[in-house]
């Protein structure tokens, strides 16, 4: 969420930002929150006009009954009492106003960085940089979750019988690797000074709409019926949401965390739910780094964010891309963000593993989360980044590392994790 100060001052910077995010239709949001401002002000000064009022009658009639003026004095008393009344009618306005000014204000995108590139969609993302070389064997690939079947690591068959599409079960020594390369992941963070966290994994609706739009979230979020409270798409909502409403001293910024967490998500719309496999699913496991910083510091953390990132995957051995996010293809909260693909050699193209994000001070604006910098309180800047999510990353360690005779070998800093085996599977 956006500062109301800017629509004030410049609603034509506001507009031109929506218009770069291809959201025309949101431009009379702009033009709607000027006038509700305007409403709003002018209501709140008539109140506090009546308050500056009230009190100068108080001291008149203080003077007029020290001069034993009753009879005018009790005029002036009659006045004063129907001050309140006034006042409260007004704030029942001004409370409406509110009300109305942050709804609009909740559907309004965060600035863009500068350095964001124009686009309209997903198509117009922008391929950075390359990491590691995409290589593709003499020999056929298998399908990993045809693979994994095969081999008696997953059963696809149980998972929708239980719990329909979008779900697995894992077996053997794969969910050892899954569970390897998260622990891995996890010790990465901390080694790289980040404070481990593992959070609840279900937030109310408060934070929800603090951390995220009002299109992610009907897009993405698991509600539980009859109460106020959402499973977690991903521990960064439960991360920032730890910070509500606090102010912290300049001592305790930045705010390094790394969690481990259980992830729900509907995934309304996404193409590639009904097919069989792990890369679109309900269900997953995540290792998250979440910075909480200076203003003045977070486009640095975006950058150490995405090298943290990118070192990891080095260590894994996946080929890797990273991919700058248009105008058109970034969240509302959003002020720059960047895609981590990793390689498919039986596909013979990148898919995203993971994803970088600044958003500045708009998930703090909205969950009321300050700095006090010595000479008064201030906005902090929030930015999170995917370690790594499982079962998907295990689609890059599978295509990458699989062998002709379909067995897979395990990558040398996992190899602690899953009892020091250097492969799994065979003919």
């Amino acid at each position: 969420m956006i500062d109301i100060k800017l629509i004030r001052e410049n609603p034509e910077v506001v507009k031109q930002n929506i218009l770069k995010k291809g959201q025309k239709d949101k431009v009379a949001l702009v033009d709607k929150a000027v006038e509700l401002d305007l409403k709003w002000r002018k209501e709140k000064k008539k109140a506090d006009d009546l308050r500056s009022s009230r009190n100068k009658i108080s001291e008149q009639i203080n003077q007029l009954m020290k001069a034993k003026k009753q009879a005018e004095a009790k005029k002036l008393i009659k006045e004063a009492k129907e001050i309140p009344e006034k006042i409260i009618k007004i704030e029942v306005t001004t409370k409406k106003l509110e009300e109305e000014i942050r709804k609009i204000m909740m559907q309004i995108p965060n600035i863009i960085h500068e350095s964001v590139p124009e686009g309209a969609s997903s198509l117009e993302n922008i391929p950075k940089e390359v990491i590691g070389e995409p290589k593709v064997p003499n020999y056929e690939i298998f399908n990993h979750a045809e693979l994994a079947e095969k081999l008696g690591l997953a059963d696809f068959d149980s998972s929708r019988k239980t719990s329909g599409q979008g779900f697995y079960f894992l077996k053997g020594d794969l969910a050892r690797l899954h569970t390897a390369v998260l622990s891995y992941a996890r010790e990465f963070m901390i080694e790289k000074g980040f404070e481990y966290i593992i959070p609840p994994v279900m937030i109310r609706s408060d934070v929800v709409d603090g951390v995220m739009s009002f299109e992610e979230k009907d897009a993405m979020m698991y509600k539980i019926e009859n109460e106020d409270i959402y499973l977690i798409g991903t521990s960064e909502h439960s991360l920032i949401g730890m910070f509500k409403d606090k102010t912290l001293r300049k001592g305790e910024i930045p705010q390094k965390l790394t969690s481990y967490s259980p992830c729900f998500r509907k995934e309304k719309g996404a193409h590639g739910i009904e097919e069989k496999g792990l890369f679109r699913v309900h269900q997953f496991e995540k290792q998250e780094m979440v910075v909480i910083c200076e203003p003045e510091d977070s486009y640095k953390w975006y950058d150490q964010m995405l090298k943290f990132n990118i070192e990891f995957f080095k260590k894994l051995g996946v080929p890797i891309r990273v991919l700058e996010i248009c105008s058109g293809d970034l969240a509302d909260l959003k002020a720059k963000s960047a895609d981590v693909e990793a390689w498919s050699p039986r596909q013979r193209k990148y898919f995203e593993v993971g994803s970088c994000s600044n958003l500045t001070d708009a998930q703090a604006r909205r969950l009321n989360i300050k700095i006090n910098g010595g000479k008064g309180n201030y906005l902090a800047h929030t930015l999170n980044n995917t370690v790594v999510a499982s079962p998907r990353i295990l689609i890059a360690l599978i295509e990458n590392n699989q062998n002709k005779d379909g067995s897979i070998n395990i990558p040398k800093v996992l190899q602690p994790y899953v009892g020091n085996k250097k492969k799994i599977g065979g003919k």
